[in-house]
């Protein structure tokens, strides 16, 4: 695709604006939802697929594009939504660059580092706002036991764990069908379920710097990608540990973080937060309202349609993206290789 010939958009300020959808399954078309749901942009899709375009078009009475190329021919967009396998990413986002549309990537942001350095240049050049859509980043749980670790009078972190698990097959009834079946595409429980774990944990410790990973194929039928994960990590002085598997009946994650002064829990499915200082018996819990799963995929948009208007977002950024596609593949290295990996 040659993405010079559409033009670029100019940056307008804050304003209703013009997204391109660009892929449509379960998560591109969460995506377009929850857009729609801000009442802040108009939205179009793209999708190979036709049946799926067809029926997503009528649905949501969007305008539709069998290709990138055609909708780059159409019109102007003020920023691509790439939700396609994660081997495509970059290749799309340095076309959206080109195009002078800000860039919202679904994770995890790639299979290899080969289109990294690129990607980063032709983001620079275009000067447009870049996130990933790593969407523990906008869980108000995350964010104020984050915030509260930064801050707290518990001291440096010492050591971490996060435990999590879910019944995949329940959420994901077609995954043998889809991109999960295949690393090469962004497949298997590390790069697809672990990977929000990994760089929420990132996120509050800092990167990691050492991975030593035993994973297996365990249960899940039509596949041979790992669903069951063990980790050994350390984030620089930190020691941590990840443990996960996609077969379990409870739908569960839950992180503890140690202090010399106390300790942090995060219970994702309980969306709430504690603390639990020297000398205390029980944890002191910091709770969220119910919400609906639309409801932080829409927060997520808003946030993305901020930072577009120069506003601070708690998004991840490309940087930080990038340095959890280095633990997923020193993860997947780790497993062939027997032994820990540091990463660079």
């Amino acid at each position: 695709m040659d993405c010079r010939q559409a033009g670029a958009t100019l940056w307008k300020g804050p304003m209703f604006r013009s997204i391109l959808i660009i892929g449509c399954g379960s998560i591109g078309e969460r995506h377009l939802r929850c857009f729609q749901k801000t009442g802040r942009c108009d939205v179009a899709v793209c999708d190979s697929n036709a049946a799926l375009l067809e029926r997503i078009a009528e649905v949501y009475s969007v305008s539709s594009f069998t290709n990138l190329d055609a909708a780059l021919q159409a019109r102007s967009f003020d920023a691509f939504v790439i939700c396609t396998p994660a081997h495509t990413h970059l290749a799309i986002a340095r076309c959206g660059a080109q195009h002078g549309a800000a860039l919202f990537i679904e994770k995890p942001l790639s299979v290899t580092p080969d289109e990294i350095e690129e990607t980063r240049e032709s983001i620079s050049r275009g000067g447009r706002f870049t996130a990933v859509a790593y969407v523990y980043h906008l869980m108000p749980w995350i964010r104020e036991a984050r915030e509260f670790l930064h801050n707290s009078d518990l001291g440096a972190p010492l050591h971490a764990t996060a435990t999590s698990g879910q019944h995949f097959p329940t959420f994901r009834p077609g995954y043998r069908e889809i991109y999960y079946k295949d690393h090469a595409t962004g497949g298997g429980a590390i790069q697809d379920a672990l990977t929000h774990q990994v760089n929420a944990m990132e996120w509050m410790l800092g990167p990691c710097t050492r991975v030593f990973c035993d994973a297996s194929h365990q249960l899940l039928e039509g596949v041979t990608v790992e669903d069951t994960v063990n980790i050994s990590a350390r984030h620089g002085s930190v020691l941590a540990s990840y443990a996960m598997n996609q077969f379990q009946a409870p739908n569960e994650a839950t992180f503890q973080i140690h202090c010399g002064q106390g300790s942090v829990k995060i219970e994702v499915h309980a969306r709430r937060w504690g603390v639990l200082r020297h000398g205390e018996s029980e944890w002191s819990w910091h709770q969220t309202p119910p919400l609906e799963r639309d409801d932080l995929f829409t927060a997520q948009a808003n946030a993305f349609l901020d930072g577009m208007d120069g506003k601070p977002t708690p998004l991840c950024t490309f940087e930080e993206a990038v340095q959890t596609l280095k633990f997923n593949l020193a993860a997947l290295r780790s497993i062939s290789a027997g032994m820990p990996i540091t990463l660079s």
